[in-house]
């Protein structure tokens, strides 16, 4: 049995890519790998709805925060972190690994940060504000473009974690002012794991000149040298199949149009919800700060792991569990990516049998 991937990431991988992957190797010094590459990052400026140059790495997520972080950033320096949830646990964690100053403003897991909330930690010595743009963990969205409009003037790098949003939830780099966007390739994006992608503003790269904190591999201005080059390429090995399914998922998004995108990713997350409320199930997230690409619903009664076991080994359906102290008393089922309207009434189909 094939399986349907309705977790928070990876997610289904479409037939296309995964055609498009599986042509052939490609060296990474010629010319026919740096004409994919360039495509690539043209492709990567329309969904990052950016101007700014996009820096893609061989890593997970999580490795794109760490460049984050080590490239923005000197020894002692204080951020303003925010958490929603355990990604937003995880990235502070990765700041205070680099021995920074980190003051945290925790929210309660279901709600989103308030502009009020930030307005009334932020001070002058802060360098930076870390946020998770869509946590997963909580199915709750950030007002990312608040933010950016409270911090346009201020000299403050502005990082946004938007691993499970980008390309399903619109978020405009460079009108709301964000100087360090991290996402990466198995989300909404329809790829495999295994690449980072970060958009770096000019005051983004300006500061990283400036930062004193270890890097090699995940070096902002050496990625953006060879990107500037002729024939663009990457600084060492990249992981070629990956790139090239990658500008291929990007190619089927800029086919639907980004606007139609984020508008299927809204419709399919309203449905998927109404269809649960209907079921007698409540939703984690507070209301006014859904996402739509990931929902988490209460399973009070300790059903949750009989929900999550037997989806897969009856239904072939592949949902997530909850995480940190939520475990055992929530499921998340993403949509996102390469999600469609009968991906979604199976998964409604087999969790009302389930209930």
């Amino acid at each position: 049995m094939n399986k349907l991937l309705m977790t928070p990431g990876p997610t289904n991988v479409p037939e296309r890519v995964i055609k498009k992957i599986s042509e052939g190797m490609l060296h990474h010094r010629t010319s026919e790998y740096s004409k994919i590459f360039k495509e690539l990052n043209e492709r990567l400026k329309y969904v990052f709805q950016t101007q700014n140059p996009v820096l893609t790495f061989p890593s997970s997520g999580t490795g794109g925060l760490e460049a984050a972080i080590v490239n923005s950033f000197s020894h002692g320096d204080k951020i303003l972190a925010i958490s929603i949830g355990d990604f937003g646990d995880r990235f502070i964690k990765i700041a205070k690994a680099y021995n920074l100053i980190v003051d945290e403003i925790k929210v309660p897991w279901g709600k989103a940060v308030t502009i009020d909330e930030i307005k009334e930690k932020l001070t002058d010595e802060h360098k930076g504000l870390i946020v998770t743009h869509n946590e997963t963990s909580t199915a709750t969205v950030n007002p990312i473009k608040e933010i950016g409009e409270f911090l346009k003037n201020k000299n403050v790098i502005f990082i946004v974690d938007a691993v499970s949003s980008l390309g399903g939830i619109d978020i405009k780099m460079d009108d709301w002012g964000i100087d360090v966007l991290v996402t990466a390739s198995q989300k909404a994006l329809m790829s495999p794991p295994g690449l980072a992608f970060i958009g770096v503003s000019e005051k983004a790269l300006e500061t990283a000149a400036k930062s004193n904190l270890p890097r090699f591999y995940f070096d902002f201005l050496n990625a953006k040298k060879f990107l500037d080059k002729k024939n663009p390429e990457n600084p060492y090995t990249p992981a070629v199949p990956l790139i090239v399914g990658a500008n291929e998922s990007l190619k089927m998004i800029e086919e639907e149009g980004l606007e139609n995108v984020f508008l299927r990713h809204k419709n399919l997350a309203n449905k998927f919800r109404e269809e649960v409320k209907g079921m007698g199930l409540a939703l984690f997230a507070d209301s006014n700060a859904f996402s739509n690409t990931v929902t988490a619903i209460n399973i009070e009664d300790g059903k949750a792991s009989f929900i999550k076991e037997r989806l897969e080994k009856d239904y072939g359906i592949i949902i997530a569990g909850g995480q940190g102290h939520t475990k055992g008393k929530l499921i998340r089922v993403g949509h996102m990516g390469y999600v469609n309207e009968e991906m979604i009434d199976k998964t409604l189909n087999a969790l009302k049998n389930l209930i």
